[in-house]
């Protein structure tokens, strides 16, 4: 495995993260810690979660994957090798089964660290995410920024900053970042954290996959120049990127086939590019999941490469990457398919 420092931080951490949304909806308490015995054996020493888990979230499922988590960390002991990162959900209507008020407010980010804390049965967190801003913005990797002039949000950036040294200082987190955020939010968030002397957020979950490569407009350079680098997610598609729907080797339970209502990866134009490049990794012998993740691996803004799967053989496949290495020539290809097809899954 190879590892990379967490920007701004003393962390290494390695080049492929554990992902875990699937661990309490599609996988097993066991299943789960099968996953992360062989994770551990391959040398991933870092591990994301969030107090929303499993994906799709549900009353009955919210809070099972930190669960599953916790039970693994407090049968294996030696916490202190292992960088553990959570996150708080942010407003969403229909979550309230998560906490009564869903922001981030002093209060609200205390609530949700101690309910996370308590599953995971661990002392403290190594990064803390907010999940989505608060405010109505481009989340989630889309494109465009449309104006909501009813959006009740007030700029509560300090009172974030504050609540979260406050939570540095009580040791409940090591550090926090943020995840599904824009440039002008990571931007805010560093100008405040500088103009009040407090910790500023060391990194950045979003979206990154041949499907979208919206990260590349702006949160790009804002990685590289203020060292606040990338923690991909789906970089896989929800496995459209794995050819098996292409293949016709996909089965009824299959995240895109199951999950109907997320059809972030399931419209015409993503098939017809993830159809492109299949075709681009088979004539260079490898399979499509080598060469999604391998792109996204060896990106210069990218600290670690979220993977998640549902089967041993889809997180041995994808944890295996972190060796591969692309030539010009494929990643040429790919940007030309990418031009034809920019950013069909936002």
């Amino acid at each position: 495995m190879q590892y990379r420092k967490l920007g701004r931080t003393d962390l290494q951490v390695s080049k492929i993260c554990l992902g875990t949304m699937t661990w309490g909806e599609q996988n097993s308490e066991s299943e789960a810690h099968e996953q992360l015995n062989y994770a551990i054996d391959q040398g991933i020493n870092f591990i994301d979660t969030a107090e929303l888990y499993a994906i799709p979230s549900r009353e009955y499922n919210q809070g099972l994957t930190e669960k599953y988590l916790g039970s693994w960390l407090h049968q294996r002991g030696k916490r202190d090798d292992l960088i553990v990162a959570s996150k708080i959900a942010g407003p969403r209507p229909g979550l309230e089964y998560i906490r009564a008020e869903l922001n981030f407010s002093r209060e609200q980010l205390h609530q949700a660290v101690e309910g996370s804390l308590r599953r995971l049965r661990t002392d403290y967190l190594d990064l803390y995410q907010l999940h989505w801003p608060e405010r109505k913005t481009n989340t989630f990797g889309r494109l465009g920024f449309d104006l909501v002039p009813d959006d009740p949000w007030e700029d509560n950036f300090v009172e974030i900053l504050e609540a979260m040294h406050g939570l540095i200082q009580a040791g409940k987190i090591r550090y926090w970042g943020v995840s599904n955020e824009t440039a002008w939010g990571v931007m805010h968030f560093l100008h405040l954290a500088d103009k009040y002397n407090l910790p500023g957020c060391i990194s950045i979950q979003n979206p990154y996959s041949l499907l979208n490569r919206s990260y590349e407009v702006g949160l790009a350079e804002v990685s590289i120049r203020e060292n606040v680098p990338l923690l991909a997610y789906s970089p896989m598609a929800f496995g459209l990127l794995s050819g098996k729907y292409h293949q016709g080797k996909d089965h009824p339970n299959n995240r895109i086939n199951q999950y109907k209502e997320m059809s972030r990866y399931n419209s015409a134009e993503a098939h017809k590019a993830t159809e492109q490049y299949i075709r681009i990794a088979e004539e260079n012998g490898l399979t499509p999941a080598q060469m999604a993740l391998a792109f996204v691996n060896d990106r210069p803004f990218l600290c670690s490469n979220i993977i998640g799967a549902t089967s041993m053989e889809q997180l041995q496949e994808n944890i295996a990457t972190f060796s591969l290495t692309l030539s010009q020539e494929i990643v040429n290809a790919i940007n030309q398919v990418h031009r034809r097809i920019s950013n069909p899954a936002p």
